[in-house]
């Protein structure tokens, strides 16, 4: 069975739209018809940028871990477009190896920052656009963080974060903005497949496969659903 979606005269924000899952959600929305803007710290013609067609989307370089450049960014997207109807928080990354004792304060500042610090930033300022459409809001959480592990515990722990916060905006917004995570468990990306190339990739979560729960969690086909924390595991 085949599911499409029709996003036509919806307006979307996907956060680190330049990574693997993040360019796999721009495509999905385009795809779907959504006008998609999206925000990243890299250059789109960088190297490191994995969008094939960075033309095809409104683009808005930024760290967002900035207020300021949040706050502009939003400003901007309302100006041009007149307003917002989802927000992807998929901006995120992973660092560790190291147990807690032996774990630079860098790396904590690093991963709250990039994980949640992004998350709480957009959501914030995305809120009262999204909140007149009754819009709705994805991020990214991790399976790992149910739970604690060793080695990568400050990961586990801002994607719990991005979890909570998740469940808080949804109780604060109830009527108004659905709010829900997708928890995947190893997302094939090269990125990944270089840091661990003897695992078995064909078991890993395609961030195409991703992208259909995020579309379907921003669709009508979830109107009840907020709060959710949706595992996104494939096969790993």
């Amino acid at each position: 069975m085949s599911v499409s979606f029709d996003f036509s005269d919806r307006t979307v924000l996907v956060t680190g739209v330049g990574g693997a899952l993040g360019s796999a959600v721009a495509e999905a929305f385009i795809e779907a018809g959504a006008t998609v803007c999206g925000a990243d710290i890299v250059d789109p013609e960088d190297d490191d940028s994995l969008l094939s067609d960075p033309e095809r989307l409104d683009y808005y370089q930024g760290d967002f871990t900035d207020e300021s450049v949040v706050s502009e960014t939003i400003d901007a997207i309302e100006q041009r477009h007149g307003g917002l109807d989802h927000l992807a928080n998929i901006a995120g990354t992973w660092k560790g190896g190291h147990p807690i004792h032996e774990t630079d304060l860098s790396t904590f500042d690093m991963l709250f920052d990039v994980n949640l610090k992004t998350m709480f930033l957009a959501s914030k300022h995305a809120l009262p656009l999204l909140q007149e459409r009754e819009g709705t809001i994805v991020s990214v959480s991790a399976r790992s963080s149910l739970e604690g592990g060793s080695g990568d515990g400050i990961y586990r722990a801002s994607k719990a974060g991005v979890r909570l916060l998740t469940e808080t905006i949804a109780e604060e917004n109830r009527g108004l903005v659905r709010a829900n995570a997708v928890m995947p468990s190893v997302i094939d990306t090269p990125m990944n497949r270089e840091m661990m190339p003897d695992s078995d990739h064909d078991k890993w979560v395609k961030p195409e496969e991703i992208a259909q729960t995020v579309l379907t969690l921003c669709s009508d086909g979830t109107p009840v659903t907020s709060g959710a924390a949706v595992p996104v595991y494939g096969e790993a």
